[in-house]
């Protein structure tokens, strides 16, 4: 299916962006469908999706944020003729307890599709983008303590995705992808500080960051929600890196450090913490 149409759905953000740049520079086919494109597609609205299936045999799933995989899809999917399925999931999912996505591959596992399960760590892009406004005002709060992650480049993320088109050995796994080494929030902050020449300072604790929350008008259930979460993340301990990157791509990932220097010459931390630009 070299040349076959692929679908990609969540394909104009952090890392379905890159799966649709790449996919078209390694010369595939790919239809982006959103509720903004001329073939719209809306998850919430199962009547555009027969047209944006109609002719796709592969299909590239990323879900907005909070939003499970909507119960009748798959089927239609797979009667539409799609035969086979990436999905980009979150490491985290089980410890941090995100009930739509453990449902939502289970129902991926059960489709009688081809699929494989992409499972990234945190996105070094997360510092440009959600912990943009914090590391620009200068200090960050993410109640996980010293706890290392294995932060992950959304270009990697996005190059072991779309090597999952042509890797049938690689159907039916779960893919937990980590960059090449494990650091903590306040390693990567740092990293960012000397970068810039700025001064970030990192709390990891709980009540810096249930000030932070509340400070920000965000419901106590739901901050309490979030704690238990990151909680469960700071107990798990160190990351160790999973080698998948490698394995897969047969070259070493970005490494933090690196993306950092480019984002500080690229003054991704420059100006007030409004949106990053672009």
């Amino acid at each position: 299916m070299r040349n076959s149409l692929i679908l990609v759905l969540g394909g104009t953000g952090t890392v379905g962006g890159r799966v649709a740049a790449r996919l078209r520079a390694e010369g595939h086919r790919v239809r982006v469908a959103t509720r903004h494109t001329e073939q719209r597609f809306d998850w919430a609205d199962p009547g555009t999706w027969a047209g944006v299936l109609s002719g796709v045999p592969q299909l590239f799933v990323l879900l907005p944020d909070q939003t499970g995989l909507p119960e009748a899809f798959l089927p239609a999917a797979r009667d539409a003729g799609v035969r086979r399925l990436v999905l980009h999931s979150d490491r985290g999912l089980d410890v941090m307890g995100y009930a739509h996505l453990q449902q939502t591959e289970l129902a991926v596992r059960e489709s009688g599709l081809d699929w494989t399960i992409v499972r990234p760590d945190w996105f070094h892009q997360d510092f440009e983008t959600f912990f943009r406004p914090a590391v620009v005002d200068g200090r960050l709060c993410v109640p996980v303590g010293e706890a290392r992650q294995g932060f992950i480049d959304a270009g990697d993320i996005a190059a072991v995705e779309v090597a999952m088109f042509g890797r049938p050995d690689l159907i039916g796994e779960v893919i937990e992808v980590t960059g090449p080494r494990a650091l903590s929030f306040g390693e990567a902050v740092a990293t960012i500080g000397r970068a810039t020449g700025r001064e970030i300072v990192f709390d990891g604790s709980e009540e810096g960051y249930r000030a932070v929350m509340r400070a920000d008008g965000v419901p106590d259930e739901v901050v309490d929600a979030l704690v238990a979460g990151f909680t469960a993340l700071r107990d798990r301990g160190d990351t160790e890196p999973t080698g998948q990157v490698e394995r897969i791509l047969g070259r070493p990932g970005r490494d933090f450090a690196d993306y950092v220097a480019a984002g500080a010459a690229d003054g991704l931390w420059e100006g007030t913490s409004g949106p990053a630009a672009g």
